[in-house]
């Protein structure tokens, strides 16, 4: 519900949007969850985050009193961007400035409600508004950036008595419009906020962007991930803990695997899993040794797939071309860089040891010249020519 306001300052101009009741589906923007704009640990952190690929350039700035905001708070978008959708979907009003109570935020993003709990959702606003971004994304001319923090400003609300009424909070124009795009917002699994691992939430997001329902799945090269976080961690550091999450399984709605492959690279996949949680099942698992079918549909007891695969799999998953341009526009470069290296390193080696009865003179240099490097298959020619 929109209440209208008089007033010179922001807040004056905009109208008040109060907070909808209900349980209905949580969604985030998707440019939030493809890209690092959060710090994934629960510690103090002022080191900026930088991000440049794809012609996509980040950055993040805390400051020393409160920190960057973190995944976590991160819920109080999620909670944001639910309400303007619901409320726009339901033919409402919506407004950037909002008013809510704590209790309703809480609960909603499966928080307590305790005093512990209220005064950390006010240190989650406190970062939220002091954390700032700067980023090209949905910018008209290259080169221009957009500076905002995730809440413009935020206050508690009192009513005639003086008593605690809740809290007004004004998001920022960068991400209104988001929401306010159907083709910029995913629906999230309502389970997301039982996840209690940074690397985990974050994790989760990625691949419901990049995944969504496709049936084959996707998949990320490890070093590429690794710069898609923004993690402080080192690579081996960041490898292991994705390891121990492909080995726990945690994410709601998704399997995760690992592939190795010929090369040695190692890539992340996952694909959606069966719908599941339904009253009646197909596979009824009656207590004894053998799983006994009772004569309904589906199932969700399926043995699972290995976490672990080589790079000679029996069918090859797509490369997520559309979702995913950077990660393997840099993983195809690779590989052409070590086909040029391979080959380049066997034309030295067969240069050096000639067939037998195979004279220097055919060859127009002498038996034990190498190769010219400008001969080699591959390698750029003056000229630019391949």
């Amino acid at each position: 519900m929109v209440v209208r306001r008089r007033d010179p300052s922001e807040r004056g101009q905009l109208d008040l949007f109060r907070a909808l009741p209900g349980d209905f589906a949580p969604r985030d923007a998707q440019d939030l969850m493809a890209y690092p704009f959060f710090s994934l640990s629960k510690s103090h952190r002022i080191a900026p985050i930088d991000f440049s690929a794809g012609g996509v350039s980040i950055r993040v700035e805390a400051v020393p009193d409160h920190g960057m905001a973190t995944i976590w708070d991160a819920d109080i978008l999620i909670w944001a961007a639910s309400q303007i959708v619901e409320a726009r979907d339901a033919g409402l009003r919506t407004s950037r400035l909002m008013a809510a109570t704590p209790y309703e935020i809480l609960t909603y993003v499966g928080r307590g409600t305790s005093k512990r709990d209220y005064q950390r959702l006010k240190a989650a606003l406190d970062r939220l508004q002091s954390t700032t971004i700067s980023t090209s994304i949905r910018q008209p001319a290259e080169g221009r950036r957009h500076r905002f923090s995730w809440i413009n400003e935020w206050q508690e609300r009192t009513d005639r008595q003086g008593r605690p009424d809740g809290i007004e909070l004004i998001v920022p124009d960068w991400f209104y419009k988001a929401v306010l795009d159907d083709a910029l917002i995913l629906t999230i699994d309502p389970a997301y906020f039982d996840l209690t691992g940074g690397l985990d939430r974050w994790l989760y997001r990625i691949v419901r962007k990049h995944g969504g329902r496709q049936r084959g799945g996707w998949r990320f090269d490890l070093r590429h991930l690794h710069l898609k976080s923004g993690s402080l961690s080192p690579f081996k550091r960041f490898a292991f803990e994705l390891r121990d999450i492909v080995r726990r399984q945690p994410l709601p709605g998704y399997l995760l695997s690992l592939e190795v492959e010929i090369g040695g690279r190692t890539l992340l996949a996952f694909e959606p899993l069966a719908a599941c949680g339904k009253p009646v099942d197909g596979l009824v698992l009656s207590g004894t040794r053998p799983i006994v079918p009772s004569g309904t549909r589906g199932s969700c007891h399926q043995e699972p797939k290995p976490a672990l695969t080589s790079g000679n799999r029996g069918r090859i998953r797509a490369l997520n071309l559309e979702s995913n341009q950077e990660s393997n526009f840099e993983e195809r470069a690779r590989d052409v860089e070590n086909l040029i290296r391979t080959a380049a390193a066997s034309l030295r080696a067969a240069g050096k040891s000639p067939r037998k009865g195979a004279p220097a003179a055919q060859t127009g240099r002498k038996e034990s010249e190498p190769a010219s490097p400008d001969q080699l298959p591959l390698l750029d020619r003056p000229g630019g020519a391949r």
